[in-house]
């Protein structure tokens, strides 16, 4: 499904929307260059899971844990080379505590990722703000055609 944005708010809001489709233990994964709203979805889809923290991209700490009713774990993959160091630093343990897992720069580890993870790309459109967000894997998300949120 691909979906357009037209501000960061917009962004938040979709994150928002899909925070009612996530389920303990998914996987997330955010692909898009720098500035391309990864960390605006994160933002939404916290607080649509009810999470009052202020989320921040983790990029020199690798990993923001939020706790809730399900964690949220948000990883930024920006600074690892390979899913080798995504082991070092405990990826099955996170896989294991039953929240849900959001990770930006996924690329850069995509052979740890298994045909089960969400892939969400999001690209720049055709003004500053606005966003092409393409979602796959996501059960019960949309209706499997483009939609513009009209906001």
């Amino acid at each position: 499904m691909t979906i357009y944005t037209k501000s960061e708010r917009e962004t938040r809001e979709l994150g928002q929307r899909l925070a009612k489709h996530v389920r303990p233990g998914m996987v997330l994964a955010l692909y898009g260059d720098l500035g391309a709203g990864k960390t605006a979805l994160v933002r939404g889809l916290a607080a649509g899971m009810g999470l009052k923290a202020r989320v921040t991209s983790p990029t020199f700490t690798i990993v923001n844990e939020y706790q809730g009713e399900i964690p949220l774990f948000h990883f930024d993959m920006y600074r690892l080379t390979g899913s080798e160091e995504l082991f070092e630093i405990g990826w099955e343990d996170y896989l294991s505590r039953g929240g849900v897992l959001a990770v930006e720069w996924s690329e850069n580890v995509e052979d740890a990722l298994d045909g089960s993870v969400v892939r969400i790309r999001l690209e720049r459109g055709g003004s500053e703000n606005e966003r092409r967000v393409e979602i796959e894997n996501l059960p019960g998300f949309g209706g499997g055609e483009d939609e513009d949120t009209g906001n």
